[in-house]
């Protein structure tokens, strides 16, 4: 089968099994991905359908929320795996169908959240300075480069990782690929440095100057008091995704793949390694759910878009009621009216 290597032969006393990870980790990290699909599909419905006219900050958070809801489809396979005892029964394909898109949609949300605060910091600290990012062509040229670069890297990272066959277990993406050791090692350094350390520096420069800026903003005025409080909530969401939802999984995995480099017959160690990355996966799809609050916040247009819609489907409900309770009254008074005739 194409994709598939073979490692039955290897020594049972040189490797670690995979244990099965409880129920509970499947069953949630479904409902963490089935609610970012609904918060990041209505998401994408506003951005397309109720905001006509789009600036250069609107352009990159629909990007953002496009690399979140591009996840879930996959997230019922990635449960049934847990589930499973960690036997990936879906083949090659699908296996590194799984790796490309998961590479997509993480890397995706690191550098469009990073974009998007250096552009909340040209348009707050700079906002009387030209910039390329304040120009909608260029940003929308810059996203479709980096969607391009995204999706070439995803296809490398699942060409370079194949379905693996040991003990009697396909293994999809997981620890125990003893064949896959050192790409695992090379691969979670790039991540680390250009996908969380990098992106993390950059994001904490932007918003400890935005900080700075908007502390001078003059509070007495409505506008510049809506201006910092905008601001400073979308500094505290930007850190929290960034600190509890990307750190933790980096950390972990690093961490891991120095043990199974360096003491690979830690059995104990690695599986509690595997549970704890498990753990920080699940974590990490929060931010699916709290991106939305970065769209809400940070743009006016999709905040009265999004009151917009919600006022829409309160009116057609609305409607909908009355007619209804119409309808009703009318069929009740014609039986009532059949009553009496008959009588």
């Amino acid at each position: 089968m194409s994709g598939l290597v073979n490692i039955s032969n290897t020594s049972h006393e040189d490797t670690c099994s995979p244990e099965p990870q409880h129920m509970s980790l499947a069953v949630i990290l479904c409902l963490v991905y089935l609610l970012g699909l609904l918060l990041n599909g209505f998401s994408l419905w506003v951005f397309t359908c109720r905001i006509h006219k789009w600036n250069s900050g609107a352009v990159l958070q629909f990007n953002l929320a496009l690399s979140d809801a591009i996840i879930s489809p996959l997230t019922p396979l990635m449960a049934a795996y847990l589930a499973m005892d960690s036997d990936w029964i879906f083949g090659p394909f699908t296996c590194q169908l799984k790796i490309a898109v998961l590479s997509i949609h993480f890397n995706g949300s690191v550098v469009f959240l990073t974009l998007i605060s250096i552009h909340r910091y040209v348009t707050v600290v700079h906002f009387n300075r030209s910039s390329l990012l304040k120009r909608k062509t260029f940003v929308k040229k810059l996203c479709a480069g980096i969607w391009g670069v995204l999706i070439i890297i995803g296809c490398v990272y699942g060409w370079v990782l194949p379905v693996t066959i040991g003990k009697n277990h396909g293994q999809c993406f997981s620890i125990h690929q003893e064949t896959l050791t050192n790409a695992y090692f090379i691969i979670n350094f790039v991540i680390v440095f250009f996908w969380c350390i990098l992106p993390l520096i950059v994001s904490v420069f932007c918003y400890s100057r935005l900080v700075s800026s908007v502390s001078s903003i003059n509070n007495s005025s409505v506008h510049g008091q809506s201006v910092k409080n905008k601001s400073l909530r979308m500094i505290g969401i930007c850190l929290v995704i960034f600190g509890i939802c990307f750190l933790p999984l980096n950390v972990i995995r690093t961490i891991a793949v120095i043990v199974k480099k360096y003491q690979p017959k830690k059995c104990r160690l690695l599986l509690q390694l595997e549970t704890a990355y498990y753990a920080c996966y699940v974590l990490a799809g929060i931010n699916c759910c709290l991106d939305p609050l970065i769209y809400f916040f940070g743009s006016r247009n999709f905040m009265k878009a999004f009151k917009g819609s919600l006022r829409v489907i309160g009116v057609r409900r609305n409607v909908e009621n009355k007619v209804e309770s119409e309808t009703l009254s009318q069929s009740a008074n014609k039986n009532v009216v059949g009553l009496f005739t008959v009588s």
